[in-house]
């Protein structure tokens, strides 16, 4: 692989929680199961949240539970947005990963996470100190990344300070997250690279939502603003359902292979079974 490094971050969790009809334990275990074999650095997989909040990822632990991960490298991510989840997510040897949405929207945190950004911030606290006696590593979406639909105050110098603040709290990973695909691939260029100078021993990395039509143009802006992590989900599908009523989808998996493989970059995917998992998700997504 090229100095980049690459590590490409698979978010089925995000794909399928928005997703009006309940998909079978047994399906989505299938599902996940192939993943685990295509060779991603990390599979964002479930989350620990309230089933009333996000009634199709009720079934995480049990999902877990039925997971092979023999002859996988790929580590496991699961998403909290609270002390509770957090509790409930470091009982499981095989995650590795806890993922918190920390939103430098006010309105966006409340909505997502029911708390403020002041109560956010001590959750995040108590999940480093957490992680840290369990063996698990934090990542931390800095939500509402490139702007907000609902009039909240944004610009750089926001990005900057909380990242500043959650870099000082002992965060390692930090994702640059678009929730509602309001970014462009001007934003990605000015944002990213000042980000990745500044923070030089933090893991940067970006989730981004997007439209079909401008997906590859924000892809390449964050290849060549010098990003190491990118999510993605296979075939763009999913969204957040706290965002908005007509979710925007993911970045699409297939698209960022595509690119990098343009690129030169050696991905050491096993595409045979990432075709399985396309095939395979057309009965899951329709």
């Amino acid at each position: 692989m090229s100095e980049k490094e690459f590590k490409l971050v698979e978010c089925p969790r995000d794909a399928m929680q928005g997703l009006h009809d309940f998909v079978p334990t047994a399906l989505k275990t299938e599902y996940l199961n192939l993943l685990l074999q295509v060779g991603f650095d990390t599979l964002d997989f479930g989350s620990f949240v309230s089933p009333r909040a996000i009634p199709q990822l009720a079934d995480t632990a049990e999902v877990l539970a039925n997971l092979n991960l023999d002859g996988t490298q790929t580590k496991l991510l699961a998403i909290v947005a609270n002390l509770r989840g957090v509790e409930a997510a470091i009982k499981h040897q095989e995650i590795t990963y806890l993922g918190f949405p920390f939103s430098i929207s006010e309105t966006f945190q409340q909505r997502n996470t029911n708390s403020s950004i002041g109560q956010s911030l001590v959750t995040v606290e108590e999940m480093l100190s957490l992680c840290a006696r369990h063996s698990k590593k934090a990542v931390v979406y800095l939500s509402m990344g490139f702007g907000n639909p609902y009039g909240d105050e944004w610009n750089y110098e926001i990005v900057e300070k909380w990242a500043d603040i959650l870099v000082s709290k002992g965060v390692e990973i930090i994702s640059l997250a678009d929730t509602v695909g309001i970014s462009t691939p001007e934003k990605v260029k000015e944002i990213l690279p000042k980000l990745i100078a500044k923070f030089i021993n933090t893991e940067i990395g970006i989730h981004l939502h997007s439209t079909p039509a401008d997906r590859l143009e924000k892809i390449e802006a964050a290849y060549y603003s010098g990003v190491k992590r990118i999510d993605s989900a296979l075939k763009g599908f999913g969204g957040c359902p706290m965002a908005a009523d007509d979710l925007t989808g993911n970045i699409a998996t297939e698209d960022v292979i595509n690119i990098l493989n343009l690129k030169g970059e050696d991905l050491n995917l096993n595409m045979a079974k990432w075709h399985e998992a396309m095939v395979l998700s057309e009965r899951i997504f329709g």
